[in-house]
């Protein structure tokens, strides 16, 4: 039977940061990305706060591919509806943060977002989304291709690997049927569990590492304190969208009403009848 591991927005939080566990996260990213990854180092930041008010995690991290290229990879764990637009100020803010003042533009850093989103995010089925840029002519429909020079410059082939990636990883529509070495991966960050068998880059250093019995005491209380305060943020997730969604049917009821009231008040009935059939009152209708 598989241990319980500890949570994955925790381990990248309090424990994938040090050197000595960089394999573990590279194992991800490999599978993820379908290349060797390297992890040079982890870069701070001013969203990189350490604190239990920061309200999402975030962690970037200065990586080689197997190819030489130097990229910044910034992964994500949230629970936001606007989430698009956090990921898109969140990629803004990497470029900025780590383009040394005076360099040219042609320096802006390769950012790859990673986004492992544990709420309903969207309308689709599949549980990996994968979004690059590219410019398209609205007349022939060609896509806009780098020259030669611009190639050489900016040590890329396409525009695409210029601008920003970014990766959607949806946990809940995973169906828990590890199909080959990413989704192996997938079935952990969802159950915080590793299957007897799973082979995929980093997971066993992870499944010896994220062991919750190796902790210390100290370690438990903080960690069950993180997930006790997880399980309460995603209630009043709930709750916030319940409550809107019952507040705006409540509006929409109030508003027909109203120009129920409105219209049998415009065609001569009775205020006594329209009283009884919208429960307004006699003063409330005279006012309409």
């Amino acid at each position: 039977m598989s241990r319980k591991l500890i949570s994955f927005d925790w381990a990248i939080k309090k424990i994938l940061r040090s050197k000595a566990n960089f394999g573990i996260l590279e194992g991800f990213l490999s599978e993820l990305l379908f290349t060797d990854i390297h992890i040079l180092e982890v870069l701070e930041s001013e969203a990189n706060q350490d604190t239990g008010f920061d309200k999402y995690n975030r962690v970037d991290i200065k990586v080689k591919d197997s190819s030489e290229q130097i990229l910044i990879i910034e992964i994500q764990y949230s629970r936001e509806l606007d989430y698009l637009q956090r990921i898109l100020f969140a990629t803004s803010k990497t470029i900025s943060e780590h383009l040394a003042e005076g360099a040219a533009y042609a320096d802006v850093s390769k950012v790859i977002s990673v986004n492992i989103l544990y709420f309903d995010f969207g309308k689709g089925d599949d549980y990996i989304y994968h979004g690059t840029t590219r410019f398209t002519g609205l007349h022939n429909h060609s896509v806009l291709e780098l020259s030669e020079e611009q190639k050489r410059l900016y040590k890329a082939e396409k525009i695409a690997d210029i601008y920003p990636e970014y990766y959607l990883i949806e946990v809940r529509n995973f169906d828990d049927i590890a199909r080959d070495s990413l989704d192996e991966w997938i079935y952990f960050l969802k159950n915080e569990q590793i299957k007897e068998g799973f082979s995929a880059k980093g997971l066993k250093q992870a499944q010896e590492t994220l062991d919750v019995l190796k902790m210390s005491q100290q370690e438990r209380l903080a960690y069950a304190h993180h997930q006790e305060q997880l399980h309460y943020e995603a209630s009043m997730y709930e709750s916030t969208y319940v409550l809107g969604e019952m507040k705006g049917m409540e509006k929409g009821i109030e508003q027909g009403i109203i120009i129920t009231a409105k219209n049998m008040k415009q065609a001569g009935i009775p205020v006594t009848t329209i009283s009884k059939v919208t429960g307004l009152s006699a003063a409330q209708i005279a006012t309409l």
